[in-house]
């Protein structure tokens, strides 16, 4: 398997696990088990490899790949976070050198979806402004959302008063 082979593998994996029962089917435990499995071995295997990409798009891809992999399992062998932290300190080296484009926007909200850094959004929003909201493709709809549910609902940074 090629390396876009792999990321559009695990990117597809995970957003389908994230988002299984998001349209009112029914989710089975030995259906929701298989997928979780799966995208932690997908996960595991592209942050294993060591591969990092040859261009900065690459490089973001696998980046974002990995972030949302992480995001998705919740299969954690004590080394998810670690991780987590590697994959951020790469996305810290490659975001300025990324062109505002749909795979910046989905790296932003990923990248926003785990240290909720206000930078991080309000590059993600100067993006979205940039766009003709008229003439959207589904992937930007798509994207535009993801992003707004991150922002709107910080669930691990939310202070909840007793």
């Amino acid at each position: 398997m090629t390396l876009s082979e792999e990321i559009v593998s695990l990117q597809r994996a995970a957003h389908d696990l994230m988002y299984l029962g998001m349209d009112g089917s029914p989710v089975y435990s030995d259906d929701l088990s298989r997928r979780n499995g799966e995208v932690y071995r997908l996960t595991t295997a592209l942050y294993n490899s060591g591969v990092k990409g040859s261009t900065v798009e690459e490089q973001a891809n696998v980046c974002l790949a990995l972030l949302m992999g992480y995001n998705a399992s919740f299969v954690d062998h004590g080394e998810k976070q670690i991780h987590v932290q590697e994959v951020l300190n790469r996305c810290w080296n490659i975001l300025d050198s990324l062109p505002a484009s749909l795979l910046k926007l989905r790296l932003l909200t990923a990248c926003y979806g785990e240290v909720f850094d206000d930078s991080l959004a309000d590059g993600a929003r100067a993006i979205i402004a940039s766009w003709d909201s008229a003439s959207l493709t589904p992937d930007q709809q798509e994207a535009i959302a993801e992003f707004q549910n991150v922002v709107d609902n910080p669930y691990p940074w939310e202070y909840i008063d007793e």
